[in-house]
């Protein structure tokens, strides 16, 4: 299965068995616990790996189960017309008038109509169809509750997805979509998944998404930009990527709310500037914190060693200067970090617990104005770079416990909104 194709699976949120095995269960609208999987589709339902069935005519409305299926059928046949390429031959299987059964598709039944089992998922993921929208289709399904589209040639924007009450997650990642951020998700009160990354969607990201009640939130390799807004903190989302955009601005202080919730971040490569803000160091229970390769200038916090969880810390190609602080090294032995990124800043000495974590490979400081060490910039650069004028303050408030608040990881890790950095190949 192709990398790049996050699914997220809910349990014990058992949707959409088959319904002609497993009867006609129902959409809750509760939240259970999430688990993230990468290069996995939704795995529900049965019979679609068998053959598909021969053309036909098409149904009467009397064989369809019920009144759902049969306008579900028109939604699916006219999607089917635009379709220009179906290389694995799925769209074969769309026949006959048993909806459910179609490859892509499974059934299940919302609350307040369990005796009407229709069409409540779409697992597009890895099939590389095209057609010039999902206007019309997408948006005629009133009872999806899943939507996966990951790595299709689908082009144009998302449709208006407000009658949509019951969607929970939405991946059109890794397409062709395109025009400005898709407003039509900020309607979806139920939606706890949102993955748009790998597409063509431009301009500012509206303030409200991050107030939707969402556990993942994939924004990166777009064309979005303008600054971050200030709501960015109140979001309550587990792992957020906004890398590879053009978002420009300063990290919005605000993002200290999310100390208690946000465990991956990646706000690499992007146009963000600003001083490093120490709100940072509140994130208590992030994994992972990388915003490399963007414009962002000042010292970094003492505030950065209340990181205890962090693993990940990357802060490498931005204007960044000063000591590296002693603090900031003890992670490794205090905290969890395995990794810890400064090449490509501007640093002129590092705190005593530094140097071994370069010897032993957890620390890159290559590219920086450190006496004594190799690979360093020219004297000649580093000199000009002093004489900018500095407008960020040194901070050395340190607002936590330390080594005592420390918990080492208990497995391996794996790093989700890295795995979603990774394109699938779209045929």
């Amino acid at each position: 299965m192709a990398y790049g194709r996050v699914v997220l699976l809910l349990l014990p949120f058992a949707l959409l068995f088959a319904s002609s095995l497993c009867g006609s269960p129902t959409i809750a609208p509760e939240r259970k616990g999430i688990e993230i999987s990468i290069g996995v589709g939704i795995g529900i339902g049965v019979g679609n790996d068998s053959e598909a069935p021969p053309p036909s005519s098409s149904p009467h409305p009397s064989e369809f189960l019920n009144v759902k299926q049969y306008q579900a059928y028109l939604v699916i046949q006219q999607f089917k017309s635009i379709i220009t390429s179906d290389p694995g031959g799925v769209t074969q299987s769309w026949v006959g008038p048993r909806p459910c059964d179609y490859q892509g598709f499974y059934c299940g039944a919302p609350e307040d109509s369990p005796d009407e089992p229709t069409i409540a998922a779409v697992d597009f993921n890895g099939y590389s169809l095209s057609a010039p929208t999902v206007v019309g289709f997408l948006d005629q399904l009133p009872d999806l509750a899943f939507f996966h589209s990951n790595s299709n040639n689908f082009s144009g924007p998302i449709p208006d997805l407000s009658g949509l009450r019951y969607l929970r997650e939405l991946d059109v990642s890794n397409s062709a979509h395109t025009g400005d951020f898709p407003a039509a998700v900020l309607s979806l009160s139920n939606l706890i998944f949102l993955d748009i990354r790998f597409n063509l969607f431009a301009g500012a990201v509206p303030a409200s998404v991050f107030i939707l009640d969402l556990d993942v939130l994939f924004l990166n390799n777009n064309n979005l930009n303008e600054p971050l807004p200030a709501e960015i903190g109140s979001s309550p989302v587990a792992y957020l990527t906004l890398a590879n955009n053009g978002f420009t601005g300063p990290i919005p202080q605000s993002i200290s709310k999310a100390s208690k919730t946000l465990i991956e971040v990646l706000l690499l490569n992007n146009n963000l500037s600003g001083c490093l803000p120490q709100e940072i160091g509140l994130l208590s229970v992030a994994t992972v914190f990388d915003a490399g390769s963007n414009c962002i200038t000042g010292p970094i916090p003492w505030s950065f060693g209340c990181l205890l969880k962090v693993e990940q810390l990357n802060l490498a190609e931005n204007l960044l200067y000063g000591e590296v602080p002693d603090l900031v090294c003890r992670l490794a032995t205090d905290g969890n970090l395995a990794n810890l990124s400064l090449s490509g800043n501007y640093f002129t000495g590092l705190g005593h617990s530094c140097w071994g974590l370069i010897e032993a490979g957890v620390l890159d400081v290559r590219q920086n104005c450190i006496l004594g060490l190799p690979e360093q910039r020219p004297p000649t650069d580093c000199a000009r770079f002093m004489l900018r004028r500095k407008y960020c303050p040194f901070r050395y408030e340190v607002p936590c416990c330390l080594s005592t608040c420390a918990v080492k990881p208990v497995a391996p890790p794996r790093y989700v909104t890295y795995e979603a950095l990774h394109q699938s190949p779209r045929n």
